[in-house]
């Protein structure tokens, strides 16, 4: 089905038919973090959605090169580290640890290099070299600018059209520039600042060459996929694009994938405003799991609101999915024990093995459109709902493996976490048991009787004793 697959490429503004340089092979580019703090939810948004990209490739038999860097030096990192009296390096090393833990929670797998910019100067200074060498670049008291004007087709990614672009917005005005509209590839040390040696005296790239180096090094001069959040979009890719192309005088990414930002209760989300949130803080209230859900509940080029009541409904929607396959994994376990009953699959049970597959093909058809996540998890509901409906532990043990392999597939490839720990399922079920009996004491039968039918779905039946509340699986 691979060669249905659409993807709307930020470069055209339309859907375009997904076709690879390289056979079942795919060059995927993806700006990483500067890492000087926690990553915050807006981080936290490209890194869940091209990670489902990246996994549906996968599942489709590419061979994906998965590319995210580490900005590990920055102004960013440089302020902060002052501030804390510490060198820049234990700083970023610190958040790239805790980042590390963050996507480990995430369930985002790790990219197939991780390169980080203070490790790849030397391949900075070569492409600055290159750009000066085609006269795309110029040196002025040991900045060295990109000449903006060489590359005729700035503003195509963008769609800002160069003589409109007015400096001083969000281009620095700068004297010693040609013109107002060239940006910093090489800048010259300050005091208290990292620095390495160049041509061009003691100091440091600028942010911009940092992505089209370990791009080209790591991907080669013609990539597949280039992703981001489209904060990036203007100035950061148009200026990647720029840089690469002059040197290579090719087309650096086929497509261009651009994730909408997050607002928070309906704002655009700020520290000013008071609604800024890491995942580390998140993760006190919800677990990770739970943000992952959410995050791809919505198409990733939408805007997506996180508020309390979006978080509870991720929540009630992972934790149906969960008990769904909890109570598949406990008939197959029932009938496993039962071995000569009911193994294979009946006529009736055929139809349903039928409109599984249906679903999994409207599956397949929401993540071939522009990756879909929000009708993908819809189909996954539909499973659910078949199996909650038309499954027990009366049904044959082919049928129970079916359907409870399909789910784990097709929740996996969105990387979702819905196998419970035995553990942890006992422990819900005390949980729930202990806030019935308040309920009870409260004289609140309905919610009392509410827990009871929750436990019951999950498969689970509570008695009443002199000795207390019993329970056992059903």
């Amino acid at each position: 089905m691979e060669e249905n697959m659409k993807i709307y490429n930020t470069l055209t503004r339309k859907k375009e038919e997904f076709i690879p340089i390289e056979k079942e092979k795919i060059r995927m580019y993806v700006c990483g973090p500067t890492v000087y703090n926690y990553i915050h939810i807006g981080n936290a948004r490209p890194l869940v959605v091209f990670d489902t990209v990246r996994r549906y490739f996968e599942y489709k038999g590419y061979q994906v090169n998965y590319v995210s860097n580490f900005t590990d030096v920055d102004d960013k990192i440089i302020a902060r580290a002052n501030e804390e009296g510490i060198d820049p390096t234990q700083l970023s090393e610190r958040y790239i640890k805790e980042f590390q833990k963050d996507t480990k929670g995430l369930n985002v797998k790790p990219a197939t290099v991780h390169p980080r910019a203070t490790l790849e100067i030397d391949g900075m200074i070569e492409m600055i070299t290159e750009l000066i060498e085609k006269k795309h670049a110029y040196e002025k008291n040991g900045t060295v600018y990109f000449r903006t004007r060489s590359f005729p087709q700035y503003g195509k990614l963008s769609k800002k059209k160069i003589d409109e672009l007015e400096a001083g917005s969000r281009i620095a005005v700068n004297d010693e520039k040609e013109d107002p509209l060239d940006f910093v590839l090489w800048k010259p040390k300050k005091e208290g600042e990292p620095f390495w040696n160049s041509p061009w005296g003691e100091g440091r790239p600028g942010w911009h060459i940092e992505c089209s180096v370990m791009s080209r090094k790591y991907l080669g001069d013609e990539i597949d996929i280039h992703a981001g959040g489209e904060d990036l979009i203007f100035p950061h890719h148009e200026n990647e694009i720029a840089q690469t192309e002059s040197c290579t005088e090719k087309e650096f990414a086929r497509y261009w994938m651009h994730n909408a930002f997050i607002n928070v209760d309906h704002k655009k989300m700020s520290k000013s405003e008071g609604n800024f949130f890491t995942v580390r803080e998140i993760e006190e209230s919800y677990p990770y799991s739970v943000l992952r859900f959410f995050l791809l509940s919505v198409h990733y080029r939408s805007p997506i609101n996180f508020s309390k009541e979006s978080m509870e409904a991720s929540k009630n929607g992972l934790t149906r999915i969960q008990t769904a396959i909890e109570q598949l994994e406990y008939f197959k376990q029932i009938k496993e024990k039962n071995q000569m009953q009911n193994i294979k699959l009946t006529d009736q049970e055929k139809v349903l093995v039928q409109e599984i597959e249906e679903w999994n093909q409207k599956f397949d058809m929401a993540m071939e459109d522009d990756f879909n996540t929000a009708d993908a998890i819809t189909a996954i509901f539909e499973l659910v709902r078949l199996a909650n409906t038309n499954l027990s532990a009366n049904s044959s043990l082919e049928m129970l493996q079916i359907t409870s392999f399909k789910l784990l597939s097709l929740c996996d490839i969105l990387g979702l976490e819905v196998l419970k720990k035995k553990e942890s399922l006992e422990q819900e079920v005390e949980r729930l048991i202990a806030t019935r009996q308040e309920a009870r004491k409260a004289k609140d039968f309905a919610k009392a009787d509410e827990i009871r039918k929750t436990l019951a779905d999950m498969g689970i039946l509570l008695e009443d004793t002199r000795e207390g509340v019993k329970w056992k699986r059903i």
